[in-house]
């Protein structure tokens, strides 16, 4: 059996660590291509400046549009052509970070989270989505970033929000990595020339994946809630470094080497209800966890541990907290399609699924959440 790991070459995580981009800057050249919406930059100028002096490095600015679509890698790409860069930053979140992935092509990337609120930082692969914010695609390139770059400091100071989407992001890698070892499923890890058939020979999921994926799960539910609240304060502790590495490294590298399976699949299906458009990816992702769960009939200690986590930390765990009040037949059928399609993860579950079942899940698990949620909140 053949089987697949892949890691960033390098993840660094501590305060003030950006006073350090400089010098990885200087291992590729002296000119990067700064990929990042102006509002993160102004929040990270003053360090910024500081690197750049110290180490002798240039950032060209680019006035990132701030969706990761085809269109945009294409200008930015040119733009890096242009100035002559000698290696691509993604700084800001899961977007920036996808769209500096895609510009890069696999090759001299330097990622800067500003915030956790995905995993997407660790991978080789990233999500594009249309000029109108519809997931289109996945795009593969040949290795994952060159340094993965994580400044606490600049975590702690962004809206709790983000770290929350990203525990909701997080909380879904155990789950699908177990589904895609039962399943015996292929993971992404062993496509490092891309997804297309024929190019390189499938992998499936290795033990070490498997088992931080578990440490994912153990790490949010101990840490997740101490976090938020050391967020909410901006400050550092501990448990708020526990939880950057499980958004970021621990969900990363399990997502990537242990597999996706029906979370993100329905996540993918409900980027077409304009009323979730206002709902983070790790917040869909969330409540995906509990169509995933109901779809394979999880334990009931299970269940109501995600619940209860979840309600904790203010995840959602019904359709209404993504911001779909309502939902007609038609379009929850139409979410359940295109979670269905044959390029999508839902076929890693350890059974055949259909839309039908899809339907009944996210029934189920809007009805159950809403429910459990109310009860709760009469206590």
């Amino acid at each position: 059996m053949r089987k697949a790991f892949i890691s960033p070459t390098k993840y660094v995580q501590g305060e003030n660590e950006l006073l350090n981009l400089g010098y990885f800057v200087k291992t590729f050249g002296e000119k990067a291509l700064l990929i990042a919406n102006q509002d993160d930059v102004n929040r990270v100028r003053e360090k910024l400046e500081k690197t750049a002096a110290k180490f002798g490095v240039e950032f060209i600015e680019t006035n990132f549009h701030g969706e990761a679509s085809r269109v945009e890698a294409s200008r930015l790409q040119e733009l890096a052509k242009k100035e002559s860069c000698d290696c691509i930053i993604g700084l800001g979140g899961g977007k920036a970070i996808d769209t500096a992935k895609v510009v890069a092509e696999g090759k001299n990337l330097i990622i800067v989270p500003t915030i956790v609120a995905t995993d997407a930082p660790t991978s080789h692969s990233a999500v594009l989505y249309t000029e109108a914010g519809e997931f289109d695609d996945y795009a593969y390139f040949m290795q994952s970033p060159s340094v993965v770059l994580i400044d606490t400091t600049i975590i702690a100071q962004a809206p709790t929000r983000f770290l929350v989407s990203g525990m909701g992001d997080a909380l879904s890698t155990y789950f699908e990595a177990r589904a895609t070892s039962r399943a015996f499923a292929n993971v992404n890890a062993g496509l490092p020339c891309g997804a297309r058939e024929g190019v390189c020979p499938p992998a499936k999921s290795t033990n070490t994946a498997l088992a931080l994926a578990k440490l994912c799960y153990e790490t949010l539910l101990e840490d997740g809630y101490k976090a938020k609240e050391a967020s909410d304060l901006n400050v550092v502790t501990p448990a708020l470094e526990n939880i950057i590495e499980a958004n970021i490294l621990l969900s990363g590298l399990g997502f990537e080497s242990g597999g996706l399976a029906a979370i993100h699949a329905i996540h993918d299906g409900l980027t077409i209800l304009h009323d979730a458009h206002g709902a983070t990816h790790g917040e869909k992702v969330a409540f995906g966890v509990i169509c995933q769960l109901i779809l394979e009939n999880a334990p009931s200690k299970e269940l109501y541990e995600v619940l209860d986590f979840s309600l904790s930390i203010g995840l959602p765990v019904c359709l209404e907290d993504i911001g779909v009040k309502s939902i007609t037949d038609e379009q929850l059928t139409e979410v359940a399609e295109k979670s269905c399609i044959p390029e999508e993860s839902i076929h890693s579950m350890p059974f055949k699924v259909d839309v039908e079942q899809v339907k009944s899940a996210i029934k189920v698990a809007d009805a159950l959440g809403r429910d459990y949620k109310l009860r709760k909140q009469e206590k």
